[in-house]
Formats: C-alpha cells, sequence, structure tokens
C-alpha cells in the first residue's frame, strides 16, 4: 500500500500522520511541489502523478490560500482537477488545512480569508460530531482562511471560528494541522514569512507556543494515530 503526501513548500513533511499510516503498513511517498528556493514566487510547472497509483492521497498544508489563483498560477487549477479525477477513480483523499480547503473547492465549495479576527493560531479544542473519524482535540491550529462546505459533504467537526472537518465520500477534509510536531512549528519559523513572528502578532509568545507543542507531542501522536484510523475504517473503506 502506497500513501502519497503532497507537500505544496518544503516545509510541510508528513510528520505525525506520516507515522501514523507507515504504522498501519502504508509506504510513505512524498511529493514537492514548490522547492525552498521558489517559495517567494511558487507558480512553478509541477506534474501530478497519477491517482491511481497510491492507495490514499494527503495534499498538506500550505503558505499559500487556496483562493488565491493570481499568486499560486500555475498548479492550483491542475491540482483542483487531479483531486476530482481522485474522486471519480474511488481514491480516498485525506485533505489538511489548505489540502482540506482544496477539497472544498474542488468539489463546489469555496474558499476564502476569514473576517477580521477569524484567524487561528495554536492549540484548540473542537465541536467533533463523529469522534470515532474526528476527536476533539486539541488540535493546532495555523490558518487565515476557511471553506464553505461543498454540496453533499457532511460536516463533521466545527468551532466558533471555521467549519473543521467534513467528508464527502472518501475524502475527509480537515481544517486544523495533526501532523504538526515542535520541530515542524521550529522550522516554519525558517520560512520567508516566519510563522513565529506571525505567532507574535496574533498577541501570543511564540516561545511558549512552542514549548506547547513540544510537551503536547505525545498525546498528540496519539490522536493522530486514531484519526488515521478513523479515516481508514469510516471514510476511505466506504
Amino acid at each position: 500500500m502506497k500513501a502519497l503526501f503532497l507537500q505544496h513548500d518544503h516545509l510541510s513533511p508528513p510528520g505525525l500522520i506520516g507515522d501514523a499510516f507507515a504504522a498501519r503498513g502504508y509506504d510513505i511517498v512524498e511529493s514537492l511541489v514548490v522547492p525552498g528556493e521558489r517559495y517567494t514566487s511558487p507558480s512553478v510547472n509541477f506534474q501530478f502523478p497519477d491517482p491511481a497509483e497510491y492507495d490514499v492521497l494527503v495534499p498538506m498544508g500550505s503558505p499559500w490560500g487556496a483562493w488565491d489563483d493570481a499568486t499560486i498560477g500555475t498548479w492550483l487549477q491542475p491540482e483542483l482537477e487531479w483531486l476530482r479525477s481522485a474522486d471519480r477513480l474511488g481514491v480516498p483523499v485525506f485533505g489538511i488545512c489548505f489540502g482540506g480547503q482544496i477539497l472544498a473547492r474542488a468539489h463546489g465549495g469555496t474558499v476564502a480569508p476569514a473576517p477580521r479576527g477569524a484567524n487561528e493560531i495554536g492549540w484548540a479544542v473542537i465541536m467533533a460530531d463523529e469522534p470515532e473519524i474526528v476527536g476533539p482535540g486539541p488540535w493546532f491550529q495555523f490558518h487565515y482562511d476557511r471553506w464553505t462546505l461543498p454540496p453533499g459533504a457532511r460536516e463533521i467537526a466545527r468551532n466558533t471560528r471555521a467549519s473543521q472537518a467534513f467528508v464527502l465520500r472518501r475524502n475527509l477534509a480537515l481544517q486544523f494541522h495533526p501532523e504538526v510536531t515542535g520541530d515542524t512549528l521550529r522550522e516554519w519559523g525558517t520560512s520567508p514569512d516566519d510563522a513565529l513572528k506571525h505567532i507574535a502578532e496574533d498577541g501570543q509568545d511564540p516561545q511558549v507556543m512552542l514549548a506547547m507543542t513540544y510537551a503536547e507531542e505525545p498525546a498528540a501522536r496519539a490522536r493522530a494515530q486514531a484519526l488515521v484510523d478513523g479515516f481508514l475504517t469510516k471514510v476511505a473503506s466506504t
């Protein structure tokens, strides 16, 4: 079995979710869309692999908006069609943050910047309707955008700021980042955008959040494992 992790930028490793799929017998394949040297000009040529060659697709997060065709340029529309193709073929998709947003857009929903004050950064508990798929967390959040549900989708989690998860056929979309470790967050701070700066601008202490993320890692690992189990048994197997 093979799980393809589509990494939109060079600072989005599979992390805890990759570990969870590997523990369940999946070979982890990583494919990078935008190399590090193109971070500030992400309109690159990228050939999306054939979805039929994989048992699961995992489109991951991104520093760019799933609504921002002008910045992303060449590969956003092809990715939308790639996800529609996977859906037609019945290939399960596990979308993380940007990956969840682009799933919404691919299947008829919308994605747009959240209203002022509705962004989320840090650890948050969510309201989970189907905890056998997505539990209440806490889950790590880092987003400024949010989706509207595509037709036919079943929302299974939310909070006061955004829809947090939906299921559509064999697709699971997540607004949060279940893959994040302390090392991931530290690496985000090395990007041109500097995630730690954004944390400070949000009125929070980036070093405290980093320490919290390291401390939360064992529990986050268990939650990631349960999330992948829920996806495989309740979504991917339908």
